[in-house]
């Protein structure tokens, strides 16, 4: 018995204060709070969504590790901002220390909202129905009817357990103390345990996702080769002319094979004047060789890659390639190659660079364009006025000096420095550009020697010009080891989403409650885990097959009373 508030020796009793002293959490309690927002399902999707904004950026500036050229061309046309972009990993993005985070971040959410959900549900799989509700009228779809004359309690609720079963419900039968002047008895049943099921599949399939394309990627590559017809490709390092590895790429892990492109076609329309000189199809040619089998041949289209030595070889870009022959004053060949040129226009009017560096008094460079379908506007400005090969023409600047290429820098193919070269025609010079068409030969300003543009294979005939015209195709080959985990994981989550989506979660009770006058009434209801809208006709439909079980049973009709 405690003392009176008013007793003498009774400790004074606290003054009273509005403020709520908290206690001090301390590091470990910090930690666990971290850790359940981490683990939220809110945080979870705050994480993918803010993965999907940072994403954004790489599709915004050149990627170093899909288009190095890009990054640099980009370097030169913005030399203010580019250095900026470049010191929050911009041209970079998806190994940025940045996105990196977020990724883990996204992950270590998903894993730790997964795994406890994981543990409940086994819990749930493995424990029986809940107990039958006392009062089922609050609930959805309740019926209330009276059992034929004649029908056991207990019997009836054993009936209604087999239906349930049968519909694929888990049952537990239940009966109580006498309740209204008799006994209940009931079952209580429920289903739609596929759907966190399917929950759970799709988290984990998005976890397998993370994973595969997060670390799995990291052991494929991607690498682009020209190739000019009659052209072989080695499956090397070095035979490519750029190449992105994944961070835990090795080289030993190339297959080796040939892939040589053989021919190449192109198909233009020419019936549509609406869209004439499209083209309508690419078409190249390849055969391949890998050690220790025989030659097979094939074909690779647009959107219709080829599988091979454990990579997939996609056509990207295609065009023309003069074939050229440079020769010094005593008529030495001092260079002959079918050079590509990259196309500028829809008519593919052409640009390319021929770089001449040895056998000559000086090293020399020519900037020239190529039309395949020679033609002149009102200023006298040349133009190509049709893709196919019409009436080839080439014209060449020519450039004397430095190439740069004695300073182990590597540069491109496809551009000239011309920063420390003279230039010998064109432009302010007052020497006319070279025009070549194919077959015919210029003389190179200064006594450098000539240049030829290559003439058709003998006989041919008067319109092709295949053996002095070839054409180019740049192919991507890309392997990725992860393609199969990633299509497996993405049918898994999808299955699992479709699962969680239309598999409903739901109980569904049948009371039998006997009363003192002998008779027998029935209790049905049902109860959703989320929206529902067909709980009502499920549980009219159990209430309706019962009913007609029983009278099957019994050969009596049974007054129902609907409420």
């Amino acid at each position: 018995m405690s003392r009176p508030s008013d007793h003498y020796d009774s400790p004074a009793p606290a003054p009273a204060s509005d403020d709520v002293i908290q206690p001090r959490l301390g590091l470990v309690g910090w930690l666990r709070w971290f850790w359940r927002q981490l683990t939220n399902m809110r945080t979870a999707l705050f994480l993918l969504l803010l993965l999907a904004i940072a994403a954004v950026p790489g599709s915004l500036v050149p990627q170093r590790s899909s288009d190095p050229n890009g990054v640099t061309q980009y370097f030169a046309d913005n030399p203010d901002l580019a250095p900026v972009l470049d010191k929050i990993q911009a041209f970079d993005v998806y190994s940025s220390a940045w996105f990196s985070a977020i990724y883990l971040l996204l992950f270590i959410s998903l894993i730790g909202c997964v795994i406890p959900r994981t543990k409940h549900h086994f819990q749930a799989l493995r424990a029986q129905p809940p107990r039958t509700p006392a009062r089922l009228m609050r609930l959805a779809g309740f019926t209330e009817c009276t059992a034929p004359a004649g029908t056991d309690a207990a019997a009836a609720v054993d009936s209604a357990r087999s239906l349930l079963k049968k519909s694929g419900y888990r049952v537990a039968l239940f009966d109580s103390a006498p309740a209204r002047g008799g006994r209940e008895f009931s079952a209580s049943a429920e289903r739609g345990y596929l759907r966190e099921t399917g929950n759970l599949v799709f988290h984990f399939a998005l976890v397998g996702i993370l994973i595969t394309v997060g670390f799995g990627s990291g052991f494929g590559f991607s690498g682009q080769r020209v190739l000019v017809e009659g052209q072989t490709f080695v499956n090397t390092l070095l035979a490519y002319d750029s190449f992105s590895p994944g961070r835990f790429f090795s080289d030993s892990s190339l297959e080796p094979y040939k892939l040589t492109l053989d021919d190449f076609s192109v198909t233009y329309e020419t019936q549509n004047l609406k869209a004439y000189g499209q083209a309508i199809d690419y078409s190249a040619a390849v055969s391949v060789t890998r050690r220790g089998e025989a030659l097979q041949t094939g074909v690779v289209k647009v959107n219709a890659p080829m599988r091979t030595g454990g990579t997939d070889v996609y056509l990207l870009g295609n065009g023309y390639a003069p074939s050229i022959t440079v020769k010094d004053p005593n008529g030495v060949v001092v260079f002959t190659d079918a050079v590509p040129f990259l196309p500028q226009d829809a008519n593919l009017t052409s640009l390319g660079v021929i770089k001449v560096p040895d056998g000559l008094s000086e090293q020399l460079g020519m900037i020239g364009f190529f039309y395949p379908t020679q033609a002149a506007s009102s200023t006298g400005a040349f133009y190509s006025s049709y893709p196919d090969l019409e009436y080839p023409m080439l014209t060449l600047n020519i450039y004397s000096g430095d190439l740069g290429l004695n300073a182990g820098v590597p540069t491109s193919v496809y551009s000239l420095n011309t920063d420390k070269m003279t230039r010998l025609t064109g432009g302010k010079t007052g020497v006319k550009s070279l025009e070549l068409k194919p077959g015919e030969t210029q003389q190179l300003p200064n006594g450098l020697g000539s240049v030829t543009f290559n003439d058709a294979h003998p006989g041919a005939a008067a319109n092709d010009f295949s053996g002095s015209v070839l054409r180019f195709a740049s192919f991507d080959i890309h392997h990725d080891p992860t393609q199969v985990w990633v299509l497996s994981f993405a049918i898994l989550a999808l299955l699992g989403l479709l699962t969680s989506l239309f598999v409903p979660r739901r109980r569904v009770w049948v009371k039998a409650i006997e009363s003192e006058d002998g008779s027998l009434t029935l209790e049905y209801a049902g109860l959703a885990r989320g929206e529902d809208p067909a709980l009502e006709a499920a549980v009219t439909d159990i209430a309706d097959r019962h009913g007609r079980l029983l009278v099957s049973s019994t050969s009596a009709v049974p007054a129902t009373e609907q409420n």
